[in-house]
């Protein structure tokens, strides 16, 4: 059974294209997206993902805020970071929230994404090179 993951970010072109990319290049299946932080912690609860992808800057709650809730409410989820504002604070403010990891949308996406996600679950993606 592939493993289930939520797409978190306010632009509908950045949640396509995070869903296109996992869906082509993962046995991963994405199970819902969210516009903002609020939704995203619903939609946690009601589709009990194995993984969530966070943007930062989100309306309503932001990627920090909803992650610290969605670990309070299922500290299972495995949490990622993707956005414009990388910092070594924010790595550390992340990691402080339950974040495993944060990846950069001006970074390579492919490389970097699919390497966070190996990190998760090592399983359930091809090697590098593969």
């Amino acid at each position: 059974m592939p493993l289930r993951i939520l797409i978190v970010d306010d632009s509908l072109p950045i949640r396509r294209l995070l869903c296109f990319f996992i869906e082509r290049n993962t046995d991963w299946r994405v199970c819902g997206e969210a516009e903002n932080g609020q939704i995203a912690i619903e939609k946690v609860a009601e589709l009990k993902p194995y993984a969530v992808i966070l943007d930062l800057s989100m309306p309503l709650i932001n990627g920090l805020d909803a992650a610290r809730e969605i670990t309070r409410i299922a500290p299972e989820v495995h949490l990622l970071m993707f956005t414009m504002h990388v910092s070594e604070q924010l790595c550390r403010d992340a990691h402080a929230v339950g974040i495993e990891d944060v990846i950069s949308k001006s970074e390579t996406l492919g490389d970097d994404l699919l390497a966070s996600l190996r990190k998760l679950c090592p399983l359930h993606l091809p090697a590098t090179g593969d």
